[in-house]
Order: C-alpha cells, then sequence, then structure tokens
C-alpha cells in the first residue's frame, strides 16, 4: 500500500517533460527555442550523441538525433546497472495513451496514417536481403525499420509513456520486377516526409503537455518494478 501511495505521489509530483529521439529538423531554431546542448554521462554510459534541450511551443523538450549500440536492457549485470532481472511485458509495446493523441493529431492535419501494424526491426546500418524481406512479408510484417528496437524495450523498463512514428520509404525489395531500396530514394522520401512528422509533433507536444498522466505514468512505473527478479540474499 505504501509502495502504490509512493508511485502515486511520484507521479502527481512529477513534472512532464517531452523526449524525441530522431528528431530531425526540430532542432531548427524557429522551431526549438532556447537552443542548448548537454553531454551527460549516465550510469548505464554515455549517450550516442549531445542531448538537445529546449522548448518547443513553450513545452520543455529533450531531442536526442540517434541511438546505437545500445545494449538490450539497464538490467545488465554492470556494477552501476540496477539489481536483479528485468522481465519486462512486450504485449503491448507502445503506450496507448501517448499513441492515440499522435494519431488524432495526424487525422486531424490530413496525414494519411495507418492506425495498426506489426513492425520488424533488424539490425543496422543495412536494408534486408530479398530472402528476408519476403519472409517477413509471410510473418504478417506491415513494416521493417532499424530503430525501433531496443529503445521500445528499454523505455518500458524506464516505465516511459513511449510511442513511435512510422514513416513509409520505399517497398523493400520484394517486388521482383522493381528496383530494389537504395539510400538515394530513401532520403528523398524521408526529406519529403519530415515536414509530415514535425507538423504531428509540433501539434502533439502542447496537447501532451496539458493532460494528466498520473495515472497512466503510475500503471506504467508499476508494472516496470513488478517486473523485476532480485537475487535471493
Amino acid at each position: 500500500m505504501l509502495h502504490e501511495e509512493a508511485l502515486k505521489k511520484m507521479a502527481s509530483d512529477s513534472h512532464v517533460k517531452i523526449g524525441i529521439i530522431g528528431g530531425s529538423g526540430l532542432d531548427d531554431p524557429d522551431i526549438l527555442e532556447g537552443r542548448t546542448e548537454r553531454y551527460v554521462v549516465t550510469p548505464f554510459g554515455k549517450p550516442s550523441d549531445a542531448l538537445i534541450l529546449g522548448k518547443i511551443k513553450n513545452v520543455e523538450c529533450v531531442l536526442l538525433a540517434r541511438t546505437t549500440k545500445r545494449v538490450q536492457t539497464f538490467y545488465d549485470g554492470q556494477p552501476t546497472s540496477p539489481p536483479g532481472v528485468c522481465h519486462i511485458p512486450m504485449a503491448e509495446p507502445f503506450c496507448n495513451k501517448t499513441r492515440e493523441v499522435l494519431l488524432e493529431v495526424a487525422q486531424a492535419l490530413g496525414v494519411k496514417c495507418h492506425t495498426r501494424g506489426t513492425m520488424v526491426t533488424i539490425e543496422g546500418p543495412r536494408f534486408s536481403s530479398r530472402a528476408e524481406s519476403l519472409m517477413f512479408r509471410q510473418w504478417g510484417a506491415d513494416v521493417i525499420n532499424m530503430t525501433t528496437v531496443p529503445e521500445v524495450v528499454l523505455a518500458k523498463e524506464a516505465g516511459l509513456c513511449y510511442a513511435s512514428i512510422a514513416m513509409a520509404t520505399d517497398y523493400d525489395c520484394w517486388k521482383e520486377h522493381e528496383e530494389a531500396v537504395c539510400v538515394d530514394n530513401v532520403l528523398k522520401t524521408m526529406k519529403e516526409n519530415a515536414n509530415k512528422a514535425s507538423s504531428i509533433l509540433l501539434t502533439a507536444i502542447p496537447q501532451i503537455s496539458q493532460m494528466d498522466w498520473g495515472s497512466t505514468i503510475n500503471a506504467q512505473k508499476l508494472m516496470s518494478q513488478c517486473s523485476v527478479m532480485l537475487p535471493k540474499h
């Protein structure tokens, strides 16, 4: 009981700050006010790049351009890591409340989007072989990417309300009579899609900052803490 009350107090007292991974274009000084860079060291090591801090529409935000070579769990047995082993449930990888906000905003802006899909993450940086691409389709995958895992797992372990915006850039290489995916075509399509993703985030961020996240944060934190198996002493 005391544990639950402490979690509720922690959530109600916490000031919501929005973190964005891969916020291409959002570090524009016309969008991100008071932009500063900060290099930090955490108990889990250094992030892959500097954190970019500032405000978007008067809401505090932190941007991280990319993440690479990240371990699969915070509970990796290192001296500075949390004790125990975390078996985090991943039946629903993303935060539904955050996801619903992004969907509603996209639909309101007239951005074509799919409300559901199955995502496969491969180890980059490379594109799929044709055999892999065909296999992923047979598995029922809708999207292939290189960036969702392990970020979504780590966010779940940390009790964060995490959601993702996936922008389709190509058909990979499963269409035998079409040109296979290449960097030039991907970058061209990404550039065309970047303004759509930015407009979604610029509209969603103020909405998220005004919402009550207490019960959602409580549930995420409780799930994370209840998933840790501690060694017997």
